[in-house]
Order: structure tokens, then C-alpha cells, then sequence
């Protein structure tokens, strides 16, 4: 609004200047006085409108070109591939973990497995058969699992009996005393990193916790039956319990403490 006054009010002023010029002067001069009067208008309309608008466009323009900029930037972040900590190969084995767990609890919901394999990544990148053991599934423990080139999975149930079974468990083992640790080091230092490999992979074979003994072993359910297997040193002593359960609660899971060890939960 103001501009188009101020507009108006150069071309009034312009037009007086011109009526005043033909009514008062005559001859070769009017012309004269009529080039200095537009000439003098051109200058006050160039410096009042002109640049001003000039600049404008200019700054709209920078400003279009540093939007684009940061579009184009921001699109680029968002199609950046992130860095994989694991093996390529042990990223591939999770993915035909979960594909194996949901192929078999579509028919057991509560079955759970575990590889018989040294290699079982050698098996599914280029195919083949591997064997595993299953929890929670009647009538079959093993199966045989088998991949093609096309990445397309079997899985034949087995019923495995040995003629000898033996198992012993020596509930005499003494363990040595353990000095104490603080359970914020304990787990940066020890913890973190074993506990991520046993969850995910445990994850991806359908289990869903797991539990920590004061010795150090970590004994996971399996159906009717409970397994045990050595994991950590210096496991920080019971009294120091309450303290792990805010580190691992931090870290987003959940922790519960039993007489048999502490229940951790994802």
C-alpha cells in the first residue's frame, strides 16, 4: 500500500511538473525542461521502485538456490546406506534366522531352535542343507533346513532317539570368589558386547530372554528342559544386582532378579 502511494504520488508530482512547464513556458526551452523533468523522474523512479525490486528478485533468487541446496542435502543423507558394525555374512545369517523362526512357529508358535552347524553362514550363502535342534516342537527335536540359490527354504522335521543318553551334572563345581566390580564397568567393558551377539541371535531363533547366573553362565528355557552355557567373567556379586538392573534397564531391556540368577528380558 505504501508503495503504490509513493508510486502515485511520483507520477502527480511528474504531472504537475509537466502541466506547470506547458502552461508557463514557450519556444525551444519546454523541450528542454520536459527531458530534465523525465529525466529527473526516471532517476527518483529507478532509485525509489527499480532497485529496490532488483534486490528483492536477487534475494528471492539466493534464497530458491539455498533452499534447493538444502533439499538436495537432505535427500542425500536420507539415501545414505549406514554403516553395518557385523559381518556382512552375520547380518545375512539373522535375516535367514527370523525367516526360519516364523517358518516354524506359523505351526509351533512356542518352538525354538538352534544351529548343529560350525558354518551355518557357509550353508546359506551358497546353499545347501544345515541341521538344527528344536525346543517346543511335539514329536520332532532336529530338523533339516535346506536353501537354494534362489534363497527359497525347506525344512524336514526329524525325531532323533539315541540309543545312550548320558548326562552329568557335577552340582559340586566350586567356583572361585570373585572380587568386586562395578556394574556400570562391568558392563561397558564385558557386558555390552556379549550381551548384544547373545540377543540377537537368540531373537532371531524365537527366544525372548534369557538368564544370568552368578557364575557367569547364561541358562536359556527350552521347552521343558533349561540349557546352560558358560558366557561372562567377573559377573558382578548378587549385593550389586539391584545396581545392574538400572544399567540394563537404561539400555531399554528388562531385568528381574530370582534365587536362580536374573531373568533378562527384550
Amino acid at each position: 500500500m505504501n508503495k503504490e502511494t509513493s508510486l502515485w504520488t511520483g507520477i502527480s508530482v511528474l504531472i504537475v511538473a509537466v502541466l506547470a512547464i506547458m502552461a508557463f513556458i514557450r519556444g525551444d526551452l519546454q523541450i528542454w525542461l520536459f527531458c530534465a523533468a523525465f529525466g529527473m523522474w526516471a532517476i527518483y523512479a529507478i532509485t525509489k521502485f527499480l532497485m529496490p525490486y532488483l534486490k528483492a528478485q536477487k534475494y528471492r533468487y539466493e534464497a530458491k538456490k539455498l533452499r534447493k541446496k538444502s533439499n538436495k542435502q537432505a535427500q542425500k543423507k536420507i539415501f545414505d546406506v549406514p554403516d553395518v558394525s557385523d559381518p556382512i555374512s552375520l547380518v545375512l545369517l539373522r535375516h535367514v534366522n527370523f525367516r526360519i523362526s516364523a517358518y516354524l512357529q506359523s505351526a509351533y508358535p512356542e518352538a525354538t531352535w538352534q544351529w548343529l552347524e560350525e558354518f551355518p553362514e557357509k550353508i546359506v550363502a551358497k546353499g545347501g542343507t544345515g541341521r538344527i535342534q528344536l525346543y517346543g516342537v511335539p514329536d520332532f527335536n532336529y530338523a533339516d533346513v535346506s536353501f537354494d540359490q534362489n534363497a527359497d527354504i525347506s525344512c524336514s522335521l526329524l525325531k532323533i532317539v539315541p540309543m545312550v543318553e548320558a548326562r552329568q551334572v557335577d552340582e559340586n563345581i566350586k567356583f572361585p570368589k570373585q572380587t568386586p566390580v562395578d556394574p556400570q564397568i562391568w558392563y561397558e567393558k564385558q557386558g555390552r558386547d556379549i550381551l548384544e551377539n547373545l540377543i540377537n541371535d537368540l531373537h532371531s531363533r524365537g527366544y525372548h530372554s534369557l538368564t544370568i547366573r552368578e557364575n557367569g553362565e547364561i541358562a536359556i528355557q527350552q521347552a521343558d528342559s533349561e540349557i546352560t552355557r558358560p558366557a561372562f567373567e567377573n559377573v558382578p556379586e548378587k549385593v550389586y544386582w539391584p545396581r545392574l538392573v538400572k544399567v540394563f534397564e537404561r539400555e531399554g531391556m528388562t531385568a528381574d532378579i530370582t534365587e536362580n540368577g536374573m531373568i533378562l528380558s527384550w
